[in-house]
């Protein structure tokens, strides 16, 4: 006897395409077909169509519909606190992408800036010299020169200071 040969192939398909008819997908969600119709009307979820106009649910709508049976069967909202539920959902998902940008952006403009900093800081390091003995930090063009300080004494021919001084 031949022995016969088999392959195995994934298929993986997005999580938002529609592969799942009203039935399957009522069976995945654990609850009836016209649940889910009424669902549609209410606006709670919104399956794909076929060309032909059947409905067609994602992996996404499945777990939808599990969370809204989630919500109205062990916490005992009605639907229209479902329906407040997900919107608060979606608008705290959108802030949540919108503040992780920002705060993206946030770091980038704060690296950049601790870079001009540095250059800048550099820049400066060779202009900078102290003055004095004192820890005062001038330019270095507006530092006296070496002995520009000092106060000229003028001798006698002698080499002797002249008297009074």
């Amino acid at each position: 006897m031949a022995r016969r040969r088999t392959t195995t192939t994934r298929v993986t398909v997005d999580r938002e395409r529609g592969v799942f008819m009203i039935s399957v997908a009522a069976e995945l969600a654990e609850m009836h077909p016209q649940t889910l119709r009424m669902y549609e009307t209410r606006g709670l979820i919104e399956p794909k169509r076929s060309p032909k106009g059947t409905r067609l649910y994602s992996q996404s709508d499945v777990e939808r519909l599990r969370r809204i049976q989630e919500m109205t069967n062990e916490l005992g909202l009605n639907l229209a606190g479902v329906e407040r539920v997900l919107v608060l959902e979606e608008q705290l998902e959108r802030a949540t992408r919108r503040l992780e940008a920002l705060e993206r952006r946030s770091r980038e403009m704060r690296e950049e800036m601790e870079a001009e900093v540095e250059k800048v800081r550099r820049s400066f390091k060779a202009e900078l010299v102290p003055y004095r003995s004192s820890t005062d930090i001038v330019r270095a063009k507006d530092a006296p020169r070496p002995g520009a300080h000092r106060i000229r004494v003028e001798r006698g021919s002698d080499g002797a200071r002249p008297a009074g001084s």
